[in-house]
């Protein structure tokens, strides 16, 4: 059994991309546990000398914790205004001094009204953090609310691309 760390990349309490998350938790449940990290909305402001200080703040300690605890991390985001969400990107740059994501197989998924320029940049950014992620392991739902609107997939061909995209993302653990 994979231990996941989840990322959801909107605040919303009831927001597609958590939704997306708790779909592929159920659907995988015996093959991996999803833990969905709660403490976005908590973490400080980006802040480089805080990230150089002998002890980084409690949420930010308790973030890197939870991502090297995991034995892969799975990134599901929507799109605002043509950009990755600030929550998740503040998150993300807590880990740009350290080897947190450095090797660890990392999924995303960016499912949004359009989102491209987010998947793109997302991306890049993974990579950047030395993410392990792949083009198997990345997926754009555009459209995605019409694609889910009761909080299952209602459209067989994007259950289709996300079961292909996690099975990657499963096979990536494994070989780690």
């Amino acid at each position: 059994m994979k231990n996941v760390l989840a990322l959801a990349g909107s605040l919303r309490a009831r927001s597609t991309n958590l939704a997306i998350i708790e779909a592929i938790a159920e659907t995988f449940a015996g093959r991996m546990k999803v833990t969905v990290y709660d403490g976005l909305a908590r973490l400080p402001h980006f802040n480089p000398d805080l990230e150089q200080a002998a002890e980084p703040p409690a949420e930010v300690a308790a973030l890197r914790r939870a991502i090297r605890a995991a034995d892969g991390v799975l990134v599901c985001t929507p799109e605002y205004v043509f950009s990755i969400p600030a929550a998740l990107k503040n998150a993300l740059e807590w880990t740009v001094g350290t080897s947190d994501f450095a090797g660890r197989p990392t999924a995303l998924i960016t499912a949004s009204a359009l989102g491209e320029k987010t998947h793109e940049s997302l991306f890049l950014v993974l990579k950047t953090i030395e993410a392990r992620i792949s083009e198997d392991t990345a997926l754009l739902i555009s459209g995605a609310r019409a694609k889910m609107p009761e909080g299952r997939f209602t459209d067989a061909a994007t259950a289709a691309a996300v079961n292909s995209v996690i099975e990657a993302f499963l096979r990536a653990m494994d070989e780690s």
